[in-house]
């Protein structure tokens, strides 16, 4: 039976993106030229609740692409896999193509 977690309040599941460090015909990269620090949304928590008691929903969604900020979140691992957890104003935008 595989495990799910499900974030409570604001908090938000990414999976980090690992750039590759090479390219299909082998050629090593840089790491400066690989590192962007992304992952995408596994799971997201309801939301937080102002003073009024009115609920501010997670501002992305499951399947988003996220960049992270350099440090923080909580390392979560689930099976074989490794999760970042953070609070939803950590994340510092949503990467589109």
């Amino acid at each position: 039976m595989a495990r799910r977690l499900i974030p409570s309040l604001n908090r938000v599941l990414v999976e980090k993106i690992i750039p590759p460090s090479k390219t299909n015909t082998g050629i090593l990269l840089p790491e400066k030229t690989t590192k962007l620090n992304s992952g995408k949304v596994v799971a997201v928590g309801a939301g937080s609740r102002d003073r009024e008691g009115k609920l501010i929903p997670v501002s992305v969604k499951e399947g988003d692409t996220v960049l992270l900020p350099e440090y923080g979140g909580t390392e979560v691992k689930l099976g074989e896999k490794e999760y970042h957890l953070y609070r939803d104003d950590d994340i510092l935008g949503i990467l589109q193509d």
